[in-house]
């Protein structure tokens, strides 16, 4: 099969790529190549036999046009997007016109194709979502594909809007869609400004850990090969027009999971040990939610998917390799914005 993966330089969109070569798939990766964006996150397979890299935006419809018209994809993996919470609350018309119009853009022209090729039963249209969409949670309960929308951030504002148009387009054309909504990810690569890299950079550094808040907020954390493992499935097996909720089944408070890690940098890195020492709490997000879960039911009862990493391993694989990978990290270190306190100016 061959696949064109948008965001395919990304942190989740390189883990696809990689798996999907790997299972023997052919990938045309299109990629803007915007700041959290970095080709040596597909390096390894870079010389493959059926890897194709095209720099481009996905608001750029003649673009797509002659990407779809020059490489006939059999399917198309939706991934690029702005996904930084903290800087669309900074800047959120960067996740409008990336996460809706582009939205918009790759599904007209992934309509125009699939038209022009004779709407073939084959093709599929496979948009990434997150679980945010969904709002916060309280102490309880579980995120379902039948959870009523209620984004409460531009991110995850932008992110329903982008599900809900990819909906219309198969109710209203006939387009061949699947969906996935994921917990959080974490894992190789994972661009220096997230949660999990803040806090291990961090510790190595010396400098403090910033903890949001009380360290309360409750997330699902899910392991990035495992959820590459799982968007192929949803891509294979999905029953056309249907949603997936993808869960790591690792459910952890911030300062919880915060802890985790610097017990594993005390084992792995002794000299700077104790590392919770580094822990220092900072003003919260502006309408931080408090709690995502997800009941993962479909995935597995459907599709027999279930995560294979657990949180602790998971975090160990994570921390090895960023020690082992010290030139990727710090080369983006200087990008801009990482390292600085964003999402304060609300």
């Amino acid at each position: 099969m061959k696949l064109l993966v948008t965001g395919g330089a990304g942190f989740i969109g390189s883990a696809v790529v990689r798996h999907a070569i790997g299972a023997g798939h052919a990938v045309v990766n299109l990629d803007a190549l915007t700041y959290a964006a970095c080709l040596d996150n597909v390096a390894s397979v870079a010389d493959a036999p059926g890897y194709t890299f095209v720099q481009g935006d996905i608001r750029d419809s003649a673009l797509l046009e002659t990407v779809f018209a020059e490489h006939t994809p059999d399917a198309v993996m939706h991934l690029a997007a702005e996904s930084h919470v903290d800087r669309s609350i900074d800047g959120p018309g960067a996740f409008i016109d990336t996460n809706v119009v582009g939205t918009y853009t790759l599904l007209q022209a992934a309509r125009g194709y699939w038209e022009a090729q004779g709407r073939p039963e084959r093709f599929r249209f496979h948009h990434i979502s997150t679980d945010e969409v969904f709002g916060s949670l309280g102490a309880t309960g579980q995120f379902t594909e039948d959870t009523p929308y209620d984004p409460r951030s531009p991110y995850s504002a932008s992110k329903a809007a982008s599900d809900h148009l990819v909906r219309a387009w198969h109710h209203t054309y006939g387009l061949p869609v699947v969906l996935s909504n994921c917990s959080n990810n974490y894992g190789p690569y994972h661009f220096p400004e997230k949660l999990v890299p803040v806090v291990i950079l961090n510790a190595l550094a010396g400098q403090p850990i910033p903890v949001y808040g009380k360290g309360e907020n409750v997330r699902d954390w899910l392991y990035v090969e495992d959820h590459a493992d799982a968007l192929l499935t949803v891509l294979q097996r999905g029953q056309v027009g249907r949603s997936y909720n993808i869960g790591g089944e690792n459910e952890a408070r911030n300062i919880d999971l915060i802890a985790m890690i610097c017990a594993l940098m005390d084992e792995m890195v002794p000299q700077g040990a104790p590392h919770d020492r580094l822990i220092s709490f900072v003003t919260d997000r502006p309408g931080h939610d408090l709690r995502y879960a997800i009941d993962p039911s479909r995935m597995r009862d459907e599709l027999g998917w279930r995560p294979s990493v657990t949180l602790e391993e998971g975090l160990r694989r994570t921390l090895r390799w960023y020690l082992d990978n010290r030139a990727w990290w710090q080369a983006l270190q200087a990008r801009d914005g990482v390292g600085e306190r964003l999402g304060v100016k609300a």
